[in-house]
């Protein structure tokens, strides 16, 4: 007769690089390898309509550039048709002379100055960024850079923030593979939170918290320049963190060989997660630093790819408080993740 295994008591964690608190209570949950995503992503295949699909440039806004440059192009970036801030305000170079100001004591306000791109991954409807192989997923990754270093240029843009959406309820509003770029001229909380946190490891133990953080237990899969690991605080059950294995301050530090080699290990990681949570939607963010950082700054300021799976919802407990409940250990996720076994 089979016995149940024994149930691991609640723990509460503190991340060192986010500086958010988790509860793990896995008696909430079932088991970890029972975890699979409610509502799995099952992508439209309607291209006739869509403007993302090659042939259908007209239908969208500007472009920014294409790879190759040529009428049978692999990834466009263009401008976002509904952008959440505004290219076309008057900054020249993206100069902001009073970059804020106090308004009648209710807070601060910024002009909504900034860069709101859509990076296309692919020009075929059905193909989503897994399907792609390493050198496909790498040359996404290096589109991500050189619209980093055009951006760069406009001294008033502080934070470029890279995500991708998959899935309706991650919050993708097209089905066709994309992803976006959202160039703001502040500085957001989370990441002045994050540097500081690392900052304040680093000012304790005289070492960046990421380079420490290669722990067996955690680790999922490895190449020799990245590995990916279920991070020891996880916020949300099965996410995973890809981590430069050399200390790498900023994205756009990233060189072709380096983005194949994180393009293999980000399709096997994203192959995984489809196969053993059934296909779920997923949000993925980089984290990378400000754009003017200081040298002081730059020992314990390290970038990763941070990717989220939606298995569960967020209420109110944690938006009043800021702390997470995660069912699932780190651990117990990166142990499943590691064992399983996809073609590639």
């Amino acid at each position: 007769m089979a016995t149940t295994p024994p149930t691991r008591s609640p723990e509460l964690r503190k991340d060192p690089v986010t500086n958010q608190w988790v509860i793990f209570s896995p008696a909430r949950a079932k088991r970890p390898s029972d975890f699979k995503s409610k509502s799995p992503e099952n992508p439209n295949n309607n291209s006739s309509s869509c403007p993302f699909c090659i042939g259908n440039e007209h239908q969208c806004a500007p472009e920014i550039f294409r790879v190759p440059p040529d009428p049978n192009w692999k990834l466009r970036v263009i401008e976002n048709l509904y952008p959440a801030l505004s290219r076309k305000l008057d900054h020249p170079n993206g100069q902001n002379d009073d970059s804020s100001s106090e308004l009648s004591g209710l807070g601060w306000v910024v002009a909504g100055f900034g860069f709101h791109d859509v990076v296309i991954e692919t020009p075929v409807h059905s193909v989503q960024l897994s399907d792609l192989d390493p050198s496909e997923i790498g040359d996404v990754l290096i589109a991500y850079k050189r619209r980093i270093e055009q951006i760069k240029q406009f001294d008033s843009i502080k934070y470029i923030q890279v995500f991708k959406n998959h899935g309706a309820s991650a919050g993708a509003s097209m089905s066709h593979s994309h992803s976006q770029m959202l160039s703001l001229p502040i500085v957001p909380p989370s990441v002045s939170t994050r540097l500081n946190s690392m900052k304040e490891h680093f000012n304790r133990t005289g070492k960046c918290s990421l380079c420490q953080v290669q722990s067996k237990d955690l680790l999922i899969n490895e190449t020799s320049r990245f590995f990916s690991i279920a991070p020891y605080a996880s916020s949300f059950p099965f996410e995973i963190w890809i981590i430069p294995r050399d200390h790498s301050s900023h994205f756009d530090e990233l060189d072709n060989k380096k983005a194949v080699d994180l393009g293999g290990l980000l399709k096997l990681i994203l192959k995984k997660m489809a196969l053993q949570l059934n296909n779920p939607p997923f949000n993925f963010m980089i984290h990378t630093s400000p754009v003017q950082v200081t040298d002081s700054e730059l020992p314990y300021s390290h970038w990763f790819l941070q990717i989220i799976p939606q298995l569960t919802g967020v209420g109110g407990f944690e938006l009043g408080s800021g702390c997470y409940i995660n069912p699932v250990f780190p651990d117990d996720a990166a142990k499943i993740l590691r064992e399983l076994n996809v073609p590639i």
